[in-house]
């Protein structure tokens, strides 16, 4: 790995509005008054970063590291590294997809007590399930050959995997707060020997609203510990936080020159179109030269799920990411997304935190982002590790004061859209878009194996509770002839419909000749039926 250019890091060594303490850096026989030194304040990146094994760390993790394809640090990993291996508390501030991960997931295995007693030494905090797996997968990856326990926490699975595996002894626990929490609580989780936390994604917690989980999550820990906290933004809570857990941290910065908004390698097109006809439009889009994984993001769960039913009647290898879907589905998705089984990932902006795929080449922003904020979150998503990219965003009339605000605050210049329709010139030739294409996919392009390609994992029979177990679709009712019911189905569906109706319908359905043909048992499936439509238009987030 190398730095890409015009990447800039610094360590900021006086108190300011984002430096919550007194920031030290004490490393023993470093002179910091030497501007070539990388951790000097505003000192440029190396042209040729340091390598892993530059560091005083372990041979198993360079190893497992390197067989990975990772051999050179970072901004983020080298400023960190020698203070984290150190043992002192750290604060990271850089976006999401800068290599944050092993900045402080080899520090962690790197002070391990292996092999441990089965309780946890290490604890990382994640706002969402998906940064969760993503995490403990980089984890996992790194320290395959020292025997490290790995262990993901979270909500969406049923809890007796989990409390049948903290008993059976883990090493490093990560997880997201409200599951953590409910388990310390339980006394599954016992933290009493935690001598390293880490809080990943603070911003993205404090938004989701976890920060008063988090507080009692670190009143649980020892006082003697390594706290490294990491976050993207300082807002005032985060600063406070800091404050009062970490001691004397040393605040490390490491960002692109370009991050607020302008993505040197990802070309930027913003077109205004017309809800009706976005399908339309999308599908061209979908047949771009040099096309490879993209991710598709809306506003609302509903319509990630009706984007996502959409392309795949269209002919598109697709899945969707959202609040509505079990946990099951999710992870379904996001696995076939990896492996290339599907092309297009739809997904709402929570659920996308911490789906971090390198090889996305497209991004496509169906409905226009709610600040700038999320635009460079989104867009962030495509032309990394040096690649190109490429992100559309999709403006409605009644987005376009929003979007300008975006523009104007990120520097854009793109206050006005181009009005654009599924069959407008130019943008066929600004994306590349073979001139005979339709909105329906090729039959002779339709290579991938597709969502059911990938095997849904089994959580025991237990599954999400409640309408938002599956997604929309999937919730309304199959449509049957009458005659196509055998009469085993309809006696079970009379005795469920028994057991659970009013008194009065009871007596009504005692006195139907047949089962399944009564007007009475006829006039409750209907009702279910309309139930059923009424949750599945629910749930918008």
């Amino acid at each position: 790995m190398t730095d890409t250019p015009g990447e800039r890091s610094e360590i900021t060594d006086t108190p300011g509005p984002t430096d919550p303490v007194t920031l030290e850096h004490s490393e023993a026989g470093v002179d910091e008054t030497d501007p070539s030194h990388p951790l000097q304040a505003g000192a440029p990146v190396r042209p040729e970063a340091p390598k892993f094994s530059d560091f005083d760390i372990k041979p198993e993790i360079v190893r497992a590291l390197a067989e990975a394809g990772i051999e050179r640090t970072f901004a983020i990993q080298e400023l960190t590294l020698p203070l984290a291996l150190a043992g002192d508390d750290v604060i990271g501030q850089a976006r999401t997809g800068t290599g944050k991960t092993l900045g402080f997931g080899v520090p962690i295995l790197q002070r391990l007590t292996l092999p441990g007693d089965g309780t946890p030494q290490a604890l990382v905090v994640v706002p969402t399930r998906e940064l969760c797996l993503q995490v403990t997968h980089d984890l996992q990856d790194a320290g395959k050959y020292l025997g490290v326990r790995t262990l993901s926490i979270y909500g969406g699975r049923p809890y007796e995997s989990q409390i049948k595996a903290l008993k059976k002894g883990v090493d490093v626990v990560v997880g997201t707060p409200g599951r953590l929490l409910d388990l310390a609580e339980q006394r599954h989780l016992v933290l009493g020997k935690v001598s390293a936390l880490v809080l990943d994604e603070a911003d993205e917690m404090l938004d989701l609203g976890f920060l008063p989980d988090i507080e009692r999550i670190l009143r649980m820990v020892p006082d003697e510990r390594q706290t490294m906290l990491f976050s993207a933004t300082m807002p005032g809570p985060i600063i406070t936080l800091a404050r009062t857990f970490l001691n004397r941290p040393t605040h490390i910065r490491a960002e692109e020159v370009d991050q607020g908004a302008i993505h040197e390698r990802t070309a930027q097109f913003v077109y205004r179109a017309h809800a009706l006809d976005k399908p339309e439009l999308i599908a061209r889009v979908l047949q771009a030269k040099d096309r490879g994984l993209t991710m598709i993001f809306t506003r609302t769960k509903r319509t990630a799920q009706k984007v996502a039913d959409e392309l795949t009647e269209r002919g598109f290898a697709a899945g969707a990411v959202h609040g509505d879907l079990g946990q099951g589905a999710r992870e379904q998705a996001l696995r076939a997304f990896r492996s290339g089984k599907i092309d297009v990932l739809v997904a709402t902006d929570v659920a996308a935190r911490g789906i971090d795929v390198d090889d996305v080449t497209h991004v496509i922003n169906y409905q226009c982002p709610e600040d700038e904020k999320t635009y460079v979150h989104r867009i962030g998503r495509t032309g990394r590790a040096g690649k190109a990219g490429v992100a559309v965003t999709l403006v409605d009339w009644d987005e376009q004061t929003r979007w300008k605000l975006i523009s104007d605050t990120l520097g854009l210049d793109k206050p006005e859209p181009v009005e654009t329709y599924s069959t407008s010139e130019h943008l066929y030739t600004d994306l590349g878009i073979p001139r005979d294409a339709t909105g329906r996919l090729p039959l002779a392009k339709r290579t991938r194996a597709g969502l059911s390609a990938e095997k849904a994992e089994d959580f025991g029979g237990k599954r999400k509770s409640g309408p938002r177990s599956q997604s929309p679709a999937k919730r309304r009712p199959r449509k049957r002839t009458r005659g196509s019911r055998s009469s085993s189905e309809a006696k079970q569906e009379t005795s469920v419909t028994q057991s659970t109706s009013a008194p009065e319908a009871r007596t009504s359905d005692a006195d139907s000749s047949a089962p399944g043909k009564s007007s009475g048992a006829r006039r409750r499936r209907r009702r279910r039926r309309s139930s059923s439509a009424t949750n599945s238009a629910g749930g918008d987030a």
